[in-house]
């Protein structure tokens, strides 16, 4: 394969069957594969070991969990323990999650770059085997470390990478991760700030924009039919209209459409609500922010993503069939 290229799974399928998607994914030369932990359906963590126990060589990353929910050491515990399980095939990716989810289970979320810092800080200590004392706002430890009985007591090489979407937590990235994940329903245009960001934050610890790694999530509907792709992610679309307005604002989406898209969706939505919203959203606005069409077509449209800054698209599939999907990417994208 000629391109770098992922999967992303959230919970469209059960997992004997996301099993099946990521196996014929590895065999395809796909390079990664990550799982999501956003709206309260499908932990990470459980699919991520799944997949690690039934494929030899494919790479494997949260996409994303939180920095809530799990204190830092449990974090580092829990990426040991996949790298056990896959040695050397772990990507650790991490998010500040969102509201109102956060809120309505009772998370405060508050300095989220601040509590983003502590996290990765202490997370990669512990996972580098370091015993580490901390008294931070966010993390506190006190003489802890991984306590390996059994097994390899080595230093774990699990990167971290930080799911980013504004331009301040963008530009802590930069600074201070591995990698970053960009989002989603942006459109190519929004990768050019992304990029200035990223690279501010790396000018601050001395690095370059290329000693980051940059992968990011596209939607990608495929079909033969061209409308039908389209109609595949329009739903989609229509919920991050309503859910995250400030992620499609920033791709250039008209503020008149938001408010539109506002009046009909409450949080959780219907499926009644969203099948009147998506009758608002055109085919343009489908188009701005997702790979959606036929296999010629999307695959021009990822080339868009990597020329825009992207360094290895990870592909959302919608619509059923997800293996025309994985062969339309199995030699890359640059035909």
């Amino acid at each position: 394969m000629s391109d770098r290229v992922a999967l992303y799974l959230q919970d469209a399928h059960d997992l004997q069957e996301a099993i099946r998607y990521v196996r014929y994914a590895e065999a395809a030369g796909f390079e990664a594969v990550w799982q999501a932990e956003s709206r309260l359906v499908r932990d990470a963590i459980v699919p991520m070991a799944a997949f690690a126990a039934t494929t030899d060589r494919i790479r494997i990353g949260s996409g994303v969990i939180n920095n809530w929910t799990r204190n830092a050491a449990v974090i580092a515990a829990t990426f040991l323990t996949l790298d056990d399980l896959a040695p050397g095939r772990i990507i650790c990716g991490i998010g500040a999650w969102w509201d109102p989810l956060a809120r309505k289970v009772g998370i405060r979320r508050r300095k989220n770059l601040k509590a983003m810092r502590e996290v990765v800080e202490t997370v990669r200590r512990l996972l580098a085997r370091e015993r580490v004392s901390y008294n931070g706002e966010f993390v506190q430890l006190d003489d802890v470390e991984l306590d390996v009985v059994h097994g390899r007591k080595t230093p774990r090489k699990v990167p971290i990478y930080i799911g980013a979407t504004g331009p301040q937590m963008m530009t802590l990235t930069g600074e201070i991760a591995d990698g970053v994940v960009l989002n989603y329903l942006v459109s190519p245009a929004y990768n050019e700030s992304a990029m200035g960001q990223l690279e501010r934050g790396a000018q601050v610890a001395g690095r370059r924009l290329d000693d980051i790694d940059r992968p990011q999530l596209v939607v990608c509907s495929v079909d033969h039919d061209r409308q039908r792709a389209l109609d595949g992610s329009r739903k989609l679309v229509t919920q991050y209209l309503g859910q995250q307005p400030h992620i499609m604002k920033a791709s250039g989406v008209r503020q008149e459409l938001l408010d539109d898209i506002n009046q009909v969706l409450t949080w959780p939505a219907t499926e009644e609500q969203i099948e009147n919203a998506m009758r608002l959203v055109p085919d343009d606005v489908v188009q701005m922010v997702t790979a959606s069409g036929t296999p010629q077509e999307v695959r021009a449209r990822v080339r868009e993503y990597v020329s825009a800054g992207a360094t290895c698209p990870i592909l959302y599939p919608l619509g059923p069939d997800v293996q025309l999907m994985i062969d339309t990417f199995a030699d890359g994208y640059s035909r």
